[in-house]
């Protein structure tokens, strides 16, 4: 593209150059021949601006009342429904994934705008009767100001708006700082709000990287809240800042997620869900199935199976619609997850597929990886116990459930687990005993749906939730209200209010 489009920061309503007058590039992983965006590269200076704006809206912002927030989040929801097509588009292009499941990230974003936005009625209290006589109490929501958003770049709108959403209808502000590899969705996720009705002000867009435009919006001594979804590293770096300041911090981190197979289940179904849990997205999804964990008396017939899907996906650019899976998402992460094939090897475990770099054609242009599976993998092995976030699965034979119980909770993380059986004794057993925030049962590691709780536990995150009932929860505060009919002043005040 000869003129690629200039993406500026939204403030205050106003699109605005960096104050650092740098910019960078985002191309399509997969061909770099195609200049997506160039995007502001902010500073601390743009990050005091956007917050500014955000802290001027908040007063007007949060005195709307609850349900007219939300019906601004349901006409956004309309929006973003008809511009699905266009959307998953864009998505595609600046992250790889296919076309199907950027139009599914585009629905996660429907259906938070249409659950979000029922919130607006649903901003529910709690009453009590009280111990003492001629006295009231009440417990009330209030929001707590201005956000900061951090955002990803493997769902970029999806997880945008499982934040924003529900930040917004509780009457908070917003400042969000995207994943630098993926930011034309949130731009997207914006404009639709902003046509549905969303005051200027009340959501500011920075671009830019962690340490120049992340980290001064972590530290930011009028945001006390930061909502943050990356890696367990970056992380743990934004809870000790935030904790300087005692600010609220809810982190959504990685995932070693876990799918148990025993000899009774489902083979058909079981290869069909490890397929597209491991290889989806081409692994680059925190509850991506990265370990097969499978009760060795059926283990060699249910690999060959996955084997020889794998070497069977279609890979290329996720805008054909033939593909199944598209590139990592930049040469980073692809050299990353070559390392980890490199060390899998190393470390004695078998490649049974894959374990190469795709650049045939059309796909020297991107970053492509083969569906890659590994046997012989032992618990220890770092391929079995960190993240690789590729399309690499590692294969580890147990021989009973407890085994399986016991390897699955056998590392840092705790996002996504899940077993196959036909057993529902063992199935209840698992369920209460995988240490993870999300447990399926005869399906695989991905396919959260917005309307239950998302989140995980150990170094996955810190006990917030997303999405689901408590999703208010990280964005607002509670506040107990008593009221005493006993004496005459007190009610001489009550009686003349309004």
């Amino acid at each position: 593209m000869s003129n690629p489009r200039i993406f500026q920061n939204l403030i205050g309503g106003t699109f605005l150059p960096s104050r650092s007058g740098q910019t960078f590039e985002r191309r399509n992983p997969a061909d770099t021949r195609d200049i997506v965006g160039v995007f502001q590269e902010s500073n601390a200076e743009d990050v005091d601006v956007a917050v500014a704006a955000a802290k001027a809206a908040f007063p007007t912002w949060s005195q709307i009342p609850a349900p007219r927030r939300g019906e601004i989040l349901l006409r956004a929801a309309t929006i973003l429904e008809a511009r699905k097509e266009r959307y998953s588009h864009d998505l595609t292009r600046e992250m790889g994934k296919p076309l199907f499941e950027a139009g599914g990230d585009i629905v996660e974003a429907i259906g938070m705008a249409q659950y979000a936005g029922g919130e607006g009625r649903r901003m529910h209290g709690v009453t009590t009767p009280s111990e003492m006589p001629n006295k009231f109490q009440m417990s009330i929501r209030q929001p707590l100001g201005v956000v900061g958003l951090i955002t990803p770049w493997n769902f970029p709108m999806a997880i945008a708006s499982w934040k924003m959403l529900p930040a917004l209808v509780a009457g908070n502000t917003v400042v969000i700082k995207p994943g630098e590899d993926a930011a034309v969705s949130t731009y997207n996720l914006v404009e639709a709000l902003m046509e549905a009705g969303l005051p200027p002000g009340v959501v500011n867009i920075v671009t830019g990287y962690g340490p120049g435009a992340g980290q001064p919006l972590v530290e930011h001594p009028d945001v006390p809240l930061i909502s943050f979804t990356g890696s367990t590293t970056t992380g743990r770096l934004v809870y000790e800042l935030g904790a300087r300041q005692i600010k609220r911090v809810s982190l959504e981190m990685g995932g070693k997620n876990p799918l148990i197979v025993m000899p009774d289940a489902d083979m058909d179904l079981v290869m069909q869900g490890v397929v597209w849990a491991a290889f989806g997205t081409t692994g680059q999804r925190c509850t991506a199935t990265s370990r097969l964990i499978v009760h060795k008396d059926v283990a060699e017939p249910l690999v060959a199976r996955i084997i020889e899907r794998a070497q069977h996906l279609r890979v290329g650019n996720g805008l054909h619609p033939a593909t199944e899976m598209g590139p990592l998402v930049n040469e980073k992460q692809m050299q990353r997850v070559l390392g980890y094939i490199e060390l899998g090897q190393q470390e004695g475990a078998t490649l049974r597929c894959g374990g190469g770099r795709m650049s045939e054609g059309d796909l020297a242009h991107g970053w492509f990886v083969q569906p890659t599976v590994f046997t012989g993998v032992t618990p220890q092995m770092r391929i079995a116990r960190e993240e690789i976030f590729g399309p690499v699965l590692s294969v580890i034979e147990v021989a009973s459930l407890e085994e399986a119980i016991a390897v699955a909770n056998d590392v840092a993380y705790g996002l996504s687990a899940s077993i196959y059986t036909r057993d529902i004794n063992a199935a209840y057993r698992a369920m209460l005993a995988l240490q993870a925030g999300i447990v399926y049962i005869n399906a695989p590691t991905i396919g959260a749906e917005i309307h239950l709780p998302f989140g995980g536990v150990k170094a996955t995150g810190n006990g917030h939730r997303e999405a689901g009932p408590t999703m208010l929860d990280v964005f607002s505060e509670w506040k107990s209200v008593y009221v005493d009919f006993s004496g005459s002043l007190q009610r001489a005040q009550i009686d003349n209010v309004g």
